[in-house]
């Protein structure tokens, strides 16, 4: 009896449940009162169970009632999901969109766009994955991932396509307790060879024998940026941060700027980009994906 239980019956009981009376659930529903009261009767008799309590003026939700309210609610949801998303398929939109974004890439941006896809395309899925430099070109070249977000670092390769976003600005900190900090000052080549430079270093070889901002030759690597701003602040070196990420540190004085008499004077940026494969270019979610993107780093205040 229980296979016999419809989709038209369940929404029918969500309806009473939700208006309060069968009279309400069949004016929502463009019913009459007695098809709402049979359907009623008809999923009862199915699953051999009291839903209602007849007895008042109204129909009240038998606890039993209460429980399965909350089941039919989950299958009707699921049934609404489905069709959503087989509407979208319908119209060419990607069944799930996977992301592959760069560890030094802005995450306040990655979190207002992320809230934003799942308002603009609720039925499609998201997954994010965070590599650092060539994991992300990677996860793309394995088809891993639809779409990316590259640093610098991220090699030159013909299978991929770029469009730019930002340049994230890198700032060169240390610990206060640190005798770079102390010593203050622009700092000469010599002052850092003297000092472990902690360095974000690359899982995979696709970015072999490229460096971005390593200045002395004694360094230390980590593939971790969390545990290199751990590292930082403990004084075990020091090294290049995006701005965003240590802004609460340098305000609070745990890390403390420190100038390089190198560096270039208008700062240093890492330029970043949204990638994809030649083969497989973004659909209509993926699209709306970079051209947010693009959007929402022009308004960086962090970038360039």
């Amino acid at each position: 009896m229980l296979d016999g239980v419809s989709f038209d019956q369940l929404r029918t009981f969500i309806a009473a449940a939700e208006a309060g009376s069968f009279s309400a659930a069949g004016r929502r529903l463009g019913r009459a009162q007695s098809v709402v009261s049979q359907t009623i009767a008809n999923l009862e008799d199915q699953l051999r169970v009291a839903l209602f309590d007849r007895a008042g003026r109204y129909p009240q939700l038998t606890d039993e009632g209460r429980i399965l309210l909350g089941d039919a609610r989950a299958v009707a949801g699921g049934i609404d999901s489905l069709k959503a998303r087989a509407k979208s398929m319908a119209g060419g939109i990607e069944p799930e969109l996977s992301v592959v974004i760069d560890v030094m890439f802005p995450m306040v941006v990655v979190t207002k766009l992320a809230g934003s896809f799942g308002e603009a395309f609720p039925a499609t899925p998201l997954r994010l994955y965070v590599e650092a430099l060539g994991g992300v070109a990677k996860a793309l070249l394995d088809g891993q991932c639809d779409l990316g977000v590259m640093g610098t670092l991220a090699p030159n390769l013909p299978e991929l396509v770029t469009e730019r976003l930002v340049g994230v600005h890198m700032i060169m900190v240390a610990s206060p307790d640190h005798p770079l900090a102390k010593q203050g000052g622009p700092l000469t080549a010599c002052d850092l060879a003297n000092h472990v430079q902690l360095v974000l270093t690359d899982r995979t070889e696709l970015s072999k024998g490229q460096e971005f901002g390593v200045f002395s030759p004694r360094t230390w690597r980590l593939a971790d940026l969390g545990a290199k701003h751990a590292f930082l602040r403990a004084g075990l070196g020091w090294g290049g941060m995006p701005a965003p990420m240590v802004a609460r540190d340098l305000k609070e004085g745990t890390l403390v700027e420190i100038t390089l008499e190198d560096a270039p004077p208008d700062g240093m940026f890492l330029t970043m980009s949204a990638a994809y494969r030649v083969d497989t270019p973004p659909g209509p979610a993926g699209r709306w994906f970079v051209d947010r993107m693009k959007a929402l780093t022009a308004q960086c205040p962090e970038g360039r």
